[in-house]
């Protein structure tokens, strides 16, 4: 059976994923403390560890696995992924990121026999010899191979437009990534409607208490109004009488998402850990007066709605929301690991399996 080790795993999207399509998640690492118990919760038995992912080694992590661990261990994560964001690549090119190459440290102390990583698609956009090169480089040199592409969340039954960098690796053979599900000439794309269509309506700061994390933000009352005046099913703030336009967006079409609306018939947009909020873009439920709901932005991060998340406040809870692997895409990741095994396995049988003992 495979194992796996989730780094910066958050409220523990990825992790839920893997365990769905029975991959055997023990431990998941992030250093915010304030995400344990949405991960606990959710995930058991797996393990919460709060660690900054500098000062953790290979020999603690293998302290916390079986005592024999062989090719089956995934070492699996989402580096924080601000550095090679659109808005800030300037900045990753002077700067590498750290974490990504903290992950590559892991790597070359574990030696698991696969790799998983998620990212923003600008990842390996960032020129010169950046993070992601010295990433990949350490992998060709430790005999790994690896595949790696933008892929868009809403083709594995997502109900969003998510474009994810993915990269699956392994030193026991081939490797491919997940074939899309959904698409033009597949199984429809899930939508809006599909995904939160049936919870029941709240008003802005409202709560409904049978619902775990059905939960909408307050609004002023300025932004109610426009809210009121925002059309229904994908409206924007074009819409809005002059009074009641900023005085940055006067003049100005960039940014017309921000105070927009969702369209129930088609995928939601990205969703950030601010997803909450109608200032912080196309986050306004299609017909009632509000941002979505907590809950509604798991649902459309494909969280089941067992899954409950605990936290300080909502701003806690939507990054743990909004930061996720949204867990069909991690499914989908499971079950192709699962598939590379299997068929490498068959194939590609070895007269015996390299393994590592735990080390004290």
């Amino acid at each position: 059976m495979m194992i796996a080790v989730d780094l910066f795993c958050g409220a523990g999207g990825l992790t839920r994923g893997l365990r769905n399509v029975g991959i055997q998640v023990l431990l998941g690492v992030d250093v915010n403390e304030d995400y344990r118990k949405t991960y606990e919760a959710n995930n058991g038995p797996a393990k919460f560890l709060s660690c900054d992912i500098r000062d953790l080694t290979g020999n603690q992590v293998t302290k916390l696995l079986p005592k024999h661990y062989s090719d089956e261990l995934a070492l699996v994560g989402c580096a924080p992924c601000q550095p090679f964001s659109a808005h800030r690549r300037n900045q990753a090119s002077r700067n590498e990121n750290r974490l990504l190459l903290e992950f590559e440290r892991l790597i070359r102390e574990l030696r698991p026999g696969w790799v998983f990583m998620e990212n923003v698609p600008g990842l390996s956009k960032v020129p010169g010899y950046s993070a992601y090169r010295r990433f990949t480089r350490t992998l060709g040199l430790l005999g790994y191979k690896f595949e790696a592409q933008v892929v868009d969340a809403k083709k594995f039954g997502v109900p969003q437009t998510r474009r994810r960098f993915i990269l699956l690796a392994t030193r026991l053979g081939s490797i491919s990534l997940p074939p899309a599900t959904h698409g033009p000439k597949a199984i429809p794309y899930k939508t809006v409607r599909q995904a939160i269509g049936q919870l029941p309506s709240i008003k802005a700061g409202e709560s409904y208490p049978k619902i775990p994390n059905h939960q909408a933000a307050e609004v002023t009352l300025v932004n109610l109004e426009r809210l009121k005046h925002t059309p229904r099913n994908g409206g924007d703030r074009s819409a809005w009488p002059r009074k009641l336009i900023l005085k940055c967006h006067s003049g100005s079409k960039g940014h017309e998402d921000v105070y927009g609306r969702m369209r129930w018939d088609a995928p939601a947009p990205t969703l950030t850990c601010r997803c909450f909020s109608i200032s912080n873009g196309r986050y306004g439920h299609p017909t009632q007066h509000r941002a979505i709901s907590l809950r509604e932005a798991a649902l459309l991060q494909s969280f089941p709605k067992r899954f409950k998340f605990f936290g300080r406040s909502q701003r806690s809870i939507g990054e743990q929301i909004g930061n996720a692997v949204p867990v069909l895409l991690a499914e989908a990741v499971g079950r192709q690991l699962q598939q590379s095994e299997q068929s490498i396995s068959r194939n590609e049988k070895k007269p015996h399996t390299r393994s590592r003992r735990r080390t004290t």
